[in-house]
């Protein structure tokens, strides 16, 4: 069974992710892919010297990460250059991590899924973490440092809660919940459905 998890920033998606992982799911991270393109070796680095220039580098060769978001956040079309790049190659990459995979379960942790259009159809269920938007600003501020109106302008660009919650098949609601009833939960959800 494929299965796309999503949530807003600071949800608790990585947390619920884990969740799956230590229940014997591939847990396949979207974002962690695009990382690892990203990194001075990275497949993507030469496409986006192309598009952007060196000076999107860091001094280590990898891409200069809080520049991108700055530049991406300040005007869209930069955005849509730099996702031109990564997303087929995050895609590719993907499809090969699952092909390799012989577990029942697999999680595409994939924070846009909403967003990007395309991956409803590639997965069997759609699993939304959610929680209050308060919270999530809390959580990533508590975690990345970042300000207040950092964290919302992250938000604002992501899907809503309710276009997110419209497109679950089943959602968490990670509003105080627990550690140990997280994992039940995943745990009852990964039985009923094998």
């Amino acid at each position: 069974m494929r299965i796309g998890l999503t949530g807003g920033i600071g949800s608790g998606k990585s947390t619920v992710a884990r969740c799956w992982q230590d229940a014997g799911a591939t847990v396949i991270d979207s974002d962690g892919i695009a990382r690892e393109l990203t990194l001075a070796d990275g497949a993507a680095i030469p496409l986006i010297v192309a598009e952007f220039g060196a000076a999107m580098l860091g001094s280590d060769g990898a891409l200069d990460r809080q520049r991108m978001r700055q530049l991406a956040f300040a005007d869209p079309g930069v955005k849509q250059r730099l996702e031109a790049i990564l997303h087929p190659l995050i895609g590719r990459e993907t499809e090969a991590r699952a092909a390799a995979s012989s577990q029942s379960f697999i999680v595409f942790d994939v924070p846009l899924l909403i967003e990007s259009g395309r991956w409803r159809q590639k997965v069997d269920r759609v699993m939304v973490v959610d929680c209050k938007e308060s919270t999530q600003v809390e959580r990533v501020m508590q975690r990345s440092g970042w300000t207040r109106e950092a964290v919302e302008a992250v938000i604002a660009q992501q899907a809503s809660r309710s276009q997110r919650r419209a497109a679950a098949d089943v959602l968490i609601y990670n509003e105080g919940l627990p550690l140990a009833l997280l994992r039940q939960q995943i745990e009852g959800l990964a039985a009923q459905w094998r």
